[in-house]
C-alpha cells in the first residue's frame, strides 16, 4: 500500500472542485482510496503522460474528473509514494 501525498496545489484544487458539485466528493475520495490500494486498478485508467506533462502520471476518478500525480520514493525510507498534484476537469489539468 503506498502513501498519498497531498500538495497545497491539490488541496486547494480538490476544494474548489468539489464546491462546484458536491456529489462528486464520494466518487473522488473513493478513487484516493483506490489509488492508494492499487494505482493501476482498471477502473483508475491510470496512465503515463508526455510533452509538458512528461514524467507524470494521470487516472479518471469520475467522467471529466482527473488526477495527476507522481510516483517517487521517499530518500529516508525508500518506500514508494504518490505525490497528488493537480485535480479537475481534462481542460483544467492538461
Amino acid at each position: 500500500m503506498r502513501e498519498l501525498v497531498l500538495t497545497p496545489r491539490f488541496r486547494r484544487a480538490y476544494r474548489k472542485f468539489v464546491k462546484r458539485d458536491r456529489t462528486l466528493q464520494k466518487r473522488i475520495d473513493d478513487a484516493l482510496e483506490s489509488m492508494q490500494a492499487d494505482v493501476f486498478t482498471p477502473g483508475l485508467g491510470s496512465h503515463k503522460l508526455s510533452g509538458e506533462l512528461s514524467g507524470l502520471w494521470a487516472c479518471s476518478c469520475v467522467y471529466d474528473c482527473r488526477i495527476i500525480f507522481a510516483m517517487e520514493m521517499e530518500s529516508n525510507t525508500g518506500r514508494e509514494v504518490i505525490v497528488l498534484l493537480d485535480i479537475g476537469t481534462h481542460a483544467e489539468v492538461y
